[in-house]
């Protein structure tokens, strides 16, 4: 693909992205969910474009979803790990299944502490909302973070060979 059909594909891409994130402002409760979406096309980007171009259009929807989206919260997971995640993940497959596995769960846990400082500091999250389950609130929110996390890779690794088994070869001919 040539430097005018990538940058035509990265800004497809971008603005999908920054779509799915918008979204969040229509149907917060999806908070989560439309994050990960719009990380899903990280996969394509870093097929089609390669790591560089995938890490300009993550920081491209970053900056533009801290700017526009009125759920920062979202804004934040997509920084600190949904975005970024997609693209990073195939070269932590290739150090081997039990030390990818220690090495993914490490990025999850600082990734959503970050996340969560971020959103109690600096956004002035209160905290009185873990006050209705006690003690067993931030446990909770660490084993739910670590499922969600694990799921969304799993997704992840099938979209991946989807995408490159079926749709890859019909991209490359519309972006040329």
């Amino acid at each position: 693909m040539n430097k005018t059909g990538k940058t035509a594909f990265g800004g497809v891409i971008t603005s999908i992205s920054v779509a799915a994130m918008f979204l969040t402002t229509i149907f917060p409760f999806f908070s989560y969910v439309l994050p990960i979406c719009a990380g899903i096309l990280m996969i394509v980007a870093n097929e089609e474009l390669g790591m560089s171009w995938s890490f300009g259009i993550y920081s491209a929807v970053s900056v533009i979803s801290l700017l526009i989206l009125a759920d920062k919260e979202a804004a934040i997971m997509y920084i600190v790990i949904f975005g970024y995640y997609p693209i990073i993940k195939g070269k932590i497959e290739h150090l081997g299944k039990v030390f990818a596995l220690i090495l993914k769960l490490i990025i999850c846990n600082t990734a959503f502490v970050i996340s969560y400082y971020i959103i109690i500091k600096i956004f002035g999250f209160s905290g009185e909302e873990f006050d209705e389950f006690g003690k067993y609130t931030i446990p909770m929110l660490i084993i739910l973070s670590n499922i969600l996390f694990l799921l969304t890779d799993f997704i992840l690794s099938v979209l991946s060979e989807l995408y490159k088994k079926r749709i890859k070869k019909h991209i490359g001919r519309i972006f040329k």
